[in-house]
């Protein structure tokens, strides 16, 4: 049966999803701490799924807007490279019109997926996929010109910030949502907001229950739960709440139920009604319409008596997401069909190992090869750079981070420096890459847009290798797309026969099949240190950082890193980290909680984080130095965008790797373990890993049974769908 993108499906997101204690963290930044709209409300919960603190309030607020501001106009400006998508899918159907009733395949697809849940007998043509487009000619598939990303948000204007404070204060919101409103809705924020109250949820923390009031105090009598302008409202807060979560999509009876959580009278009512105000899209995808029709023959072959085909879900999603995957897949399918290149054979022979030769002789008769392996491995595809060097080909090798182009050496840079420009050959006239191979290690971390924005600047003949380690924590971002790629099979797959060695290589590689298994660690390259509470964890973990691991190991305590599972509870990163300022850098936290020397992890956008010490502030805002590079953070990011550093939660680790690490595995965060969790965690540690181990049975438990959450996304039916025939084993 075909794949549909449900990985498997999941739930709507839960409206109550649990303390941030033991959520792990997704975001990698300082963000989730993101305040309730009304400044008060001990325990609500942010947008992103994580408990606020009882002192967020509108000023965290206004400051949690600013980061998130600014990663949205770097992601407009990345946005602005797939408008052809955009046309191209303006081209297939017209908008419907606010208001009317569905009609064509949208409204097919609704009645579909409630005839199957009702069990009703439902025509087979409804399920069908759409038939798969074929591919533009090559021409038409250079994307346009990039633009600059933008070094800073947009300011709103000030008299539209004003207007929106004083709509805010007249609903009962903090007027210091003001500036983020009007930067989120635009310079008619204050109409919209009277006219629409429900878009307050368009405000990254805020909540449905808070909306709902604001509403109440515009409307009055004029507004209850069945409102079509906050089911439509509802709708989108949902699927962005599922994007954080990793969802590029959702099925539709998810989002149906979770309206019914939320006192939504008829769901099924709310969720027609924004897929015809344009709030979300309708999608089905994965079902090979010739596959179907063959069964359909078979069956009637054998007298009508054949088992009915599950059917396609219907997936709803928002148009960024849509629009990243289809360009994605477009984008993928553009590089398979690059040709081979004889000339590489010579450089295969000379490889330094078997791996490396059999993933350079893949790369000369592909264009999209995916390689797959830890630590070491990484070394198979900085030695296909140096062999494409050699012979004569522009060659880029980019790592998630700063940490990991510290690992590979001069040349190599960072993702997000060479889509913004600022590492990396720069674009030709067209607007691609000058170049004709891409690298991307770490590619785990590779979120659905920021693949699609990789994808369409490369130019026409060249070719891309993702690299990463399959085991390890998935994207901050929404989307999975090494997994779904390695799952499509339709590109050669390169495992790495280079293991990790040393006896963390073992354990790690352990783990990764499920098995905690004792290592023989002679040089105490493994350390547990059991303890009994939190209280112990903390001082167990200073101690090691402070005294243990550099006296054993040479390491001193910048070069260790403490690992946790959340940002709260006592013995996540803000307690962990005080702990350690005091001993390792006391002082009064003169710049805004921070002193000269401290360690800090710095988030310029959701999904990256860049490690640093404190230099100095001043009215331009807090410098630091962060891997050998001067930053300065703007006074009004430093509370959003900065924390101390010496403890990281292992989402913000992955990618990363230090000397030592400490992992801290407190008994009351059990439950936001996973085996992805531990192997990520566990192979931060070059040299030494010391387990601070609270947890008791739980952490072989998690290991053994607890898979990665999974997330539902299209790129891999899409992809299939685009590939079918030249779709090839893995």
């Amino acid at each position: 049966m075909a794949d549909t993108g449900r990985h498997p499906a999941a739930p709507a997101p839960d409206p109550d999803p649990g303390p941030a204690e033991t959520d792990p963290e997704t975001d990698g930044g300082a963000a989730e701490d993101g305040a309730s709209a009304d400044g008060a409300a001990a325990g609500s919960s942010s947008a992103d799924g994580t408990s606020t603190e009882p002192e967020a309030g509108g000023a965290e607020a206004a400051e949690t807007a600013a980061a998130l501001s600014e990663s949205q106009a770097e992601l407009a400006a990345q946005r602005e490279l797939r408008e052809r998508i955009e046309q191209r899918k303006a081209e297939k159907a017209g908008p419907i019109a606010a208001g009317a009733k569905l009609s064509g395949q949208a409204a097919d697809l609704l009645a579909a997926v409630r005839a199957v849940e009702s069990g009703a007998e439902v025509d087979p043509s409804l399920l069908r996929a759409p038939a798969p487009t074929a591919p533009p000619p090559a021409q038409d598939t250079t994307p346009a010109r990039a633009p600059e990303a933008p070094s800073a948000p947009r300011a709103a204007a000030p008299g539209a910030v004003s207007a929106v404070r004083a709509v805010l204060a007249e609903g009962g919101a903090p007027e210091a949502l003001a500036g983020q409103v009007a930067t989120v809705l635009g310079e008619q924020a204050p109409h919209v907001l009277r006219e629409d109250p429900w878009q307050l949820l368009a405000v990254p923390g805020v909540r449905p229950e808070q909306a709902d009031g604001f509403a109440r105090a515009l409307l009055g009598a004029a507004c209850g739960p069945g409102d079509e302008r906050r089911a439509a409202a509802l709708v989108g807060w949902l699927l962005e709440r599922a994007a954080l979560q990793g969802h590029t999509a959702l099925e539709a009876s998810s989002v149906r139920g979770a309206l019914a959580g939320h006192a939504v009278p008829e769901p099924d009512e709310a969720v027609q009604h924004a897929i015809a105000e344009g709030a979300v899209l309708v999608f089905q995808d994965g079902l090979d319409e010739d596959v179907e029709e063959t069964e359909s023959e078979a069956g009637e072959a054998e007298g009508g008596e054949q088992e009915a085909a599950a059917p396609v879900p219907v997936l709803l999603g928002l148009d960024r997401y849509a629009l990243a995957e289809e360009s994605l897949a477009d984008g993928l399918a553009r590089l398979v069909k690059t040709g081979p290149d004889a000339s590489w054979e010579e450089a295969a022979a000379t490889a330094a190992s078997p791996s490396a030769a059999e993933l350079i002789r893949a790369v000369a008769g592909h264009g999209l090869v995916l390689h797959t392996g830890g630590e070491a491995a990484r070394a198979e595809p900085v030695a296909l750079a140096e062999a494409a060097r050699a012979l004569g080909m522009r060659v880029v090798v980019a790592a998630h981070g700063e940490n990991g182009r510290g690992r590979l050496g001069a040349g190599a840079v960072t993702v997000a420096g060479l889509l913004a420009g600022a590492e990396g050959p720069g674009r030709d006239a067209d607007g691609t890459f000058a170049l004709d191979l891409l690298v991307v290690l770490d590619a785990p971390q590779l979120d659905v847009e920021t693949a699609a924005v990789i994808v369409e600047s490369l130019p026409d003949g060249s070719r891309l290798v993702l690299s990463g380690d399959p085991g390890v924590l998935w994207s901050a971002g929404a989307g999975r797309v090494f997994a779904d790629l390695l799952a499509a099979g339709v590109c050669p797959r390169i495992a790495s026969r280079t293991p990790d060695s040393g006896p963390i290589g073992e354990l790690v590689s352990g783990i990764g099949i499920g098995e905690l298994n004792q290592v023989e660690a002679p040089g105490k390259e493994v350390v547990i240190v059991p303890v009994r509470d939190a209280g112990e964890a903390v001082h167990r973990t200073v101690q090691l950082v402070a005294d243990s691991v550099p006296r054993a190991f040479g390491v001193t305590a910048g070069q260790t890193q403490v690992i946790t599972v959340g940002h709260g509870g006592s013995a996540g990163t803000r307690a962990l980290n005080a702990a350690l300022k005091q001993r390792l850098n006391p002082g009064p936290g003169r710049f805004g909680g921070f002193d000269p020397g401290d360690r800090v992890a710095y988030v310029p956008s959701p999904g990256r984080t860049l490690q640093g010490s404190v230099l100095s502030a001043d009215t331009e805002g807090l410098r630091l130095d962060c891997e050998g590079e001067a930053v300065v953070v703007p006074r009004e990011r430093v509370e959003s965008a900065v924390r101390h550093g010496w403890a990281l939660t292992a989402h913000q680790a992955a990618g990363m790797r230090w000397p030592a690490a400490v992992v801290v595995l407190p008994g009351d965060a059990a439950q936001g373990l996973s085996r992805p969790w531990v192997y990520t965690a566990f192979s931060r540690g070059e040299r030494h890993l010391s387990v601070v181990h609270g947890m008791d049975q739980a952490l072989p438990q998690a290991v053994a049974g607890v898979p990665s959450q999974e997330r539902t996304t299209r790129l891999r039916p899409l992809i299939e769908t685009l590939l079918a025939p030249a779709a090839q084993p893995g």
